[in-house]
């Protein structure tokens, strides 16, 4: 398995791992966002990211992460944003190798912090993050602004 940061040739790859995750998070981004999300990640000037994970020429897994300012720190945090690997593949060392490249990401531009949410029912992939990462104790909240 090889960890590599998108091509613009991977989006028909791509594309089944980013609705496979919207599956799981029972959501449905539209098209039009999906379409400037992944333009986003080839634009160098951006502070979107994808890395995806390689296998025999196929994507078995993707990493979305954004650079963004902190008040509390002069490195900037990277916000771990989307995590999936491959239903099949699961509990095979993806989605740590995918973490690990986020946080070497981070490390490499002075980030100073990576973080990321989960959904309570996601056991699973907590068993991973709590191996790998600390829980902050805080809890989100939010407005929706449409």
């Amino acid at each position: 398995m090889m960890i590599r940061m998108a091509r613009e040739a991977d989006f028909h790859q791509w594309l089944p791992l980013w609705q496979g995750y919207q599956t799981f998070y029972k959501t449905n981004i539209p098209e039009a966002v999906t379409q400037q999300t992944w333009v986003r990640f080839l634009d160098p000037t951006e502070p979107m990211h994808c890395a995806v994970a390689e296998k025999e020429g196929l994507l078995i897994g993707m990493v979305h992460y954004i650079f963004h300012r902190s008040c509390w720190t002069a490195g900037d945090y990277v916000y771990l944003q989307d995590l999936f690997a491959a239903p099949e593949l699961r509990g095979k060392g993806v989605g740590r190798a995918l973490i690990d490249h986020v946080y070497a990401a981070a490390k490499a531009q002075g980030g100073s912090r990576v973080w990321w949410l989960t959904h309570e029912t996601n056991t699973d992939a907590m068993h991973l993050y709590d191996k790998i990462a600390d829980k902050s104790g805080f809890i989100q909240y939010r407005k929706l602004m449409t």
